[in-house]
């Protein structure tokens, strides 16, 4: 395979990760007292969403690229 039909690939398997996760959770430690020797953390989980036209995007430059390489070969 050329390099650019793996890249293509590759934006396609992380566009579709991206249409069905649709967000990338992950756990912060924040603290709530800090007072001398007392300290208290809470563990917050937080989600940092990926929009669905991102996901499209990267399918559509993926499939984009594998045309590209499949012209240059040919």
């Amino acid at each position: 395979m050329k390099s650019i039909a793996v890249v293509g690939v590759a934006l396609i398997v992380l566009g579709l990760v991206a249409l069905v996760y649709q967000g990338i959770s992950y756990t912060s430690r924040d603290t709530i007292i800090d007072i001398g020797p007392l300290h208290a953390t809470a563990d917050r989980q937080r989600t940092l969403p990926l929009p669905p036209v991102l996901g499209i995007a990267a399918v559509a430059g993926g499939v984009a690229l594998m045309v590209a390489g499949a012209r240059k070969h040919a």
